[in-house]
């Protein structure tokens, strides 16, 4: 299959940093926060991520950039936070200019901000996917002094060996993320970690990766959430991936058998992440027909129908008292009187009623 046309375009970060982004591919929006260990120019030759993208550009218009500090992103002088890749994300949607769309999260840092930018703008978001997510970073909440020094270790040990050929340095980052990789998959992985970034660029990314703390955000994604997540992930534990599914509500969790942080196109678990991926989003995108359509209470007021709508969309109380101008109180008073007759005890429970009666698309 050969490539997607894609264009390579550029935007600026509020706080002035020239960040690459890629569109390519045909159909509804899908928003890529792919894993940083990529390059925007070199991903369509790659053994590790063309059939990735070969993928998810046969259905949808897919939106994918270079993290800062990355690939053709800015490099030098640039500052690493969790809340600068949040804004980052959101000025590439914004350049971009996609209104509703799928957002797709890759490993710890890809999902944490593709989840933090669900809570924030759930009127975007139709679905959610999060592929190897965690819920906290080893230099988050509170590490046990043995865990900090091993997070330190794998530090310096990157630090070290970024740019040697010395086989036990080469080895250590390409095999904790692809373990099972041929001799030529595993030398693609390499040429591509330092073709992504400087080995200082390297460090400072991964310490403030390590500082990601989700576990109070992920009970708000309020859209129609998949979580894949591998058994034998060396990067992030497998534990990590089920908590995430545990604390979303309603999330699908679809474990997959491979030891590799990145999937590869010859594994078996490939192909069960691209069933399980095609099978989400063409549940999760459609309406619900005629037939399958539930029905809402009859004693549901006008006002009542137009709140629930915006519910439906993942809009929060003070977003839907100034879409409708009434005051949050008022709003939350809306909303406790439809839980009641819906007779459901949560938010994430009417959003499923809601959108299973034809709300909220």
């Amino acid at each position: 299959m050969s490539p997607a046309p894609e264009e390579i375009r550029f935007c600026t970060t509020r706080d002035g940093v020239r960040l690459a982004y890629a569109i390519s591919g045909s159909g509804p929006p899908l928003v890529w926060a792919q894993h940083w260990v990529h390059r925007l120019n070199l991903d369509w030759d790659s053994l590790v991520w063309r059939h990735w993208l070969q993928t998810l550009t046969r259905h949808h218009t897919v939106i994918r950039f270079d993290w800062r500090g990355c690939g053709l992103s800015d490099q030098e002088l640039v500052e690493f936070c969790i809340e600068k890749y949040t804004a980052d994300l959101s000025a590439v949607i914004e350049a971009a200019r996609v209104e509703r769309f799928v957002l797709f999260g890759m490993a710890g840092i890809g999902s944490g901000i593709a989840a933090v930018y669900a809570t924030r703008r759930p009127e975007r978001i139709s679905s959610l996917i999060l592929y190897a997510p965690q819920t906290v970073g080893r230099l988050a909440g509170h590490p046990t002094s043995a865990e900090r020094d091993e997070a330190e270790a794998r530090l310096k040990l990157i630090e070290l060996g970024w740019y040697r050929e010395t086989p036990a340095y080469e080895k250590f980052f390409t095999t904790l993320h692809i373990p099972d990789g041929t001799a030529d998959e595993l030398r693609v992985y390499r040429q591509l970690l330092t073709a992504t970034t400087t080995r200082e660029n390297a460090v400072r990314l991964l310490r403030s990766f390590w500082t990601l703390d989700v576990r109070t955000v992920l009970p708000q994604v309020s859209c129609p959430t998949l979580v894949l997540h591998c058994r034998g992930d060396c990067v992030i534990p497998f534990s990590e991936g089920r908590s995430v599914a545990a604390l979303v509500p309603g999330a699908i969790f679809v474990p997959l058998d491979s030891r590799n942080h990145v999937l590869l196109e010859r594994e078996s678990a490939w192909q069960d992440l691209v069933v399980a991926v095609g099978k989400f989003l063409a549940t999760s995108l459609s309406l619900p027909s005629e037939k399958t359509r539930e029905s809402l209470p009859t004693d549901l007021t006008v006002r009542e129908r137009q709140v629930l709508e915006l519910v439906a969309r993942g809009l929060d109380n003070v977003a839907i008292g100034e879409r409708l101008r009434i005051s949050k109180r008022t709003a939350r008073n809306y909303v406790s009187a439809i839980l009641a007759k819906l007779g459901v005890k949560t938010r994430a429970q009417a959003i499923v009623r809601a959108r299973n009666a034809g709300l909220g698309h």
